[in-house]
């Protein structure tokens, strides 16, 4: 019988998968993944940022919607610069409180809502159309943003029919009067200086 030898090389102990298998690995586990807006895609990865750095500063809800911290404001000054710190502390908080009063008009505006629908659906088509070449009109090679630019400005008599106007105006109006009644009457001194108040109760009995 002739003996046959098999050398096995190991190059620094690595173990290298084969392609095919890895493919096989990872698109199992694909679903789990949390999908991410596709603004990076259409030309805007600075709005993609934005909205992340928007989400890691969300301050809890459980304290946005602390009631406990409700009270009303001692004077004047103090309702000032309480408004000014609410609104310092906790802009991403209304910033999403803002979101979701659009996102409620939009559910209950159905021709809004698919209005709105096809003009991202056609922003998106023409992301995609960009991708593979560039968009000319009149020998003059356009950006994304004038293409949008130029969506938006045709989209407007639509908007204008299903009534958008008033629904900004709804929406305005709504988040203003909620981001102020709370900025007004959340005392934000017992977050960021606990123990404040007690102190100021003790040195006006002391008076």
């Amino acid at each position: 019988m002739t003996a046959v030898q098999i050398e096995v090389t190991e190059e620094a102990g690595d173990m290298q998968i084969p392609a095919q298998k890895q493919k096989s690995v990872t698109s199992g586990l694909e679903f789990l993944q949390i999908p991410q807006l596709p603004l990076n895609n259409i030309g805007y990865p600075q709005a993609q940022e934005w909205i992340e750095h928007r989400k890691a500063n969300v301050r809890p809800w459980s304290l946005f919607l602390n009631t406990s911290n409700i009270r009303p404001p001692p004077s004047l000054p103090r309702l000032t610069k309480r408004i000014m710190k609410n609104i310092e502390y906790f802009q991403s908080n209304y910033l999403f409180v803002f979101i979701g009063l659009v996102i409620y008009c939009l559910v209950t505006s159905p021709l809004l809502l698919l209005t709105v629908g096809v003009s991202l659906g056609i922003c998106y088509k023409v992301s995609q159309l960009n991708a593979r070449q560039e968009l000319m009109i009149f020998n003059h090679k356009l950006t994304l943003a004038q293409v949008y630019s130029l969506v938006g400005i045709c989209s407007l008599p639509i908007f204008y029919l299903v009534g958008a106007g008033a629904a900004l105006f709804w929406v305005l109006g709504a988040s203003c009067f909620l981001i102020t009644l709370h900025a007004a009457f959340y005392n934000i001194d017992s977050v960021l200086c606990p123990g404040e108040d007690e102190l100021n109760s003790l040195v006006m009995q002391e008076i």
